[in-house]
């Protein structure tokens, strides 16, 4: 019989010796697999790393400049205005402005402290509850509290002193300049104001804001987790504004608000301007307005009172044009100082119009002299159609009628300067006397400073230095312009329409105007009422303008309503100046 135990052993043996052979190589495969991507991983870590930190660091700094590096800008102080006198105009103070981050506020709870957040609503004069809301509803597109907002711009010392004792968490003050005008409503059509974030908006702040401003510095520093600065990176320093200087006289800037001020209020009238300028340098010495505005009180920033209307309000200048008409009939030899015009009664009819003098002259004879005293507009209509209305188109354009003044102040207006091929006799007479074109003050006393400056056009100009010497030319011969000047004295002198314009010890060359408002479809019953002129005649000096928009009463005339307020300012100025007083005689050829 067969053993079968002894060949189960036998047969087992081989089959258990192969099985533990497979476990263990098994085994060593996947260690080694393992292995494999042990190192990869590694290598690949490595790789990475000197990819960054080697080949492209920029993006890994960048990210770390981020959340590190800050950037402050140094502002600069913008320029100081002046007059030319040296008196302050506009100056920069420091102030503060009041920010808050309502991310931090709300992440530290800090708006459970009513007490305080309604002491800082108090100081700045919000309300209470209105302050608490504007925090805690600040967010941004993703509906999370914004990290920035102002509560209030362009704090005073005392508010900000207060407001540090408060420490309300995420609650800071950030230092900027605000601008401050010592003239107030003076001065304040000619220099302007500034908007919240210190540029220019009207007036000369705005003509030269680059000039004022400067250039911002900057300073790039680096913080730590708690906002101290660890690293001073770079410094660009600033470059302050530079101060301007005006051409404007302050004191007679005064003077002459006062006047144009009360000559408002005493006949309630819609406004008044006046401006003045010195003939020989074309220097602008003031430039006011009445109603003006207080650039110190932004609640007084209304549209009609900022208006600049010496620039731009334009008007049909009247009878204050017809001393124009006898130089141009002068110059182009259709009349001389002994010529004699037939005014009959006082009125000239042309075609199916009349043309009608308000004060006849007995006899109804004139001399070039009377028509001027006398204003009449059949003298100067009659002279009109004598020569080529290009002529007289001509001596307009050349002493500054139609152009721009040059004083590069916003919002000037050109007025209306007529370019007809053809005329009607009745047009051309009409234009002789002020009606068919619109100027504006700035122009007429720049037209009256070139008959001052005997013939001579000065470009005007408002900030000291930019004289343009290189445009002067002579438009008149100075034989001629002396005489119109001594014509034009007799108007101040009695019996003359500028009576009211005289100053005693001086000779005075002056000219009223009296225009009815243009409207739609014809003319209204409101009045522009002015004077112009210039002083003193012996050596013109100074050249001034008057105008008052719709005189409220029976008096309306240029000569009532006008001619004082001349009066007034050209004293003033002439004191004011030193300028020595003339004989102020009429001669044998002026009675």
């Amino acid at each position: 019989m067969k053993k079968p135990s002894k060949s189960k052993k036998a047969q087992s043996a081989p089959a258990k010796k192969t099985s533990s052979q497979q476990s263990a190589i098994f085994i060593r495969w996947r260690f080694y697999l393992i292995l494999f991507f042990i190192f990869l991983a590694f290598a690949t870590l490595v790789g990475r790393a000197a990819y960054i930190q080697i080949i492209e660091p920029d993006n890994l700094i960048h990210q770390s400049d981020l959340r590190t590096v800050r950037a402050k800008t140094i502002h600069s102080a913008r320029g100081i205005i002046s007059d030319r006198n040296g008196e302050a105009l506009a100056v920069s103070v420091p102030v503060d402005a009041v920010w808050a981050n309502p991310a931090i506020i709300m992440k530290k709870g800090a708006l459970k402290d009513k007490d305080r957040w309604y002491a800082l609503a108090d100081v700045l004069n919000l309300d209470r509850e209105g302050l608490i809301n504007k925090i805690r509803n600040s967010k941004n597109d993703k509906d999370e509290p914004r990290q920035f907002i102002y509560l209030q711009r362009q704090v005073n010392a005392a508010m900000a002193n207060y407001i540090r004792q408060l420490k309300l968490p995420g609650v800071g003050l950030k230092a900027e300049s605000r601008r401050y005008y010592p003239a107030g409503e003076v001065s304040a059509h000619t220099v302007g104001v500034t908007g919240i974030d210190g540029h220019g908006l009207e007036g000369v702040e705005r003509s030269y804001d680059k000039w004022l401003t400067g250039e911002a510095g900057k300073r790039i520093i680096r913080k730590d987790r708690y906002g101290h600065v660890v690293e001073n990176i770079s410094l660009e320093k600033s470059e302050a504004g530079k101060p301007l200087t005006l051409t404007i006289d302050q004191r007679i800037q005064a003077i002459a608000f006062r006047a144009v001020k009360q000559a408002m209020a005493d006949y309630r009238a819609t406004s008044a301007s006046a401006v003045m300028v010195d003939v020989k340098t074309g220097e602008v010495l003031a430039m006011v307005n009445a109603p003006s505005y207080n650039p110190n009180n932004r609640a007084d920033y209304q549209s009609y009172k900022m208006r600049n209307r010496v620039i731009t309000d334009a008007f049909e200048p009247g009878s204050t044009v017809k001393p124009f008409v006898v130089l141009a009939a002068l110059e182009n030899g259709v009349a001389d100082e002994h010529t004699i015009i037939d005014v009959g009664n006082g009125t000239m009819r042309i075609g199916g119009a009349r043309v009608r003098d308000s004060d006849r002259i007995v006899g109804g004879k004139a001399s070039l002299q009377m028509i001027l005293k006398k204003s009449s507009n059949v003298g100067v209509s009659k002279l009109s159609l004598r020569m080529p209305i290009e002529a007289l188109l001509g001596m307009y354009n050349s002493v500054g009628l139609g152009e721009t003044s040059g004083l590069n102040l916003p919002g000037e207006s050109t007025g209306i300067f007529p370019t007809r091929t053809r005329w009607s006799d009745f047009e051309r007479a009409t234009i002789a006397f002020g009606y068919g074109l619109a100027i504006t003050p700035i122009q007429l006393a720049h037209a009256y400073a070139t008959l001052g400056n005997m013939g001579k056009y000065q470009p005007l100009h408002l900030i000291e230095g930019h004289r343009q010497a290189n445009l002067e030319h002579q438009v008149a011969d100075p034989k001629y312009v002396r005489e119109v000047l001594d014509m034009l004295e007799t108007v101040t002198q009695p019996g003359g329409t500028a009576v009211k314009a005289a100053v005693p010890g001086y000779r005075i060359a002056a000219k009223t105007g009296t225009s009815r408002k243009a409207i739609a479809g014809g003319y209204s019953d409101e009045y522009f009422a002015y004077t112009a002129g210039v002083a003193p005649v012996s050596n013109p000096r100074l050249s001034l303008v008057v105008m008052v928009n719709e005189p409220q009463g029976d008096s309306y005339y240029g000569g009532a309503v006008a001619g004082p307020v001349f009066g007034e300012i050209m004293k003033g100025a002439l004191q004011i100046l030193n300028i020595a007083p003339d004989e102020n005689k009429v001669t044998d050829d002026q009675k």
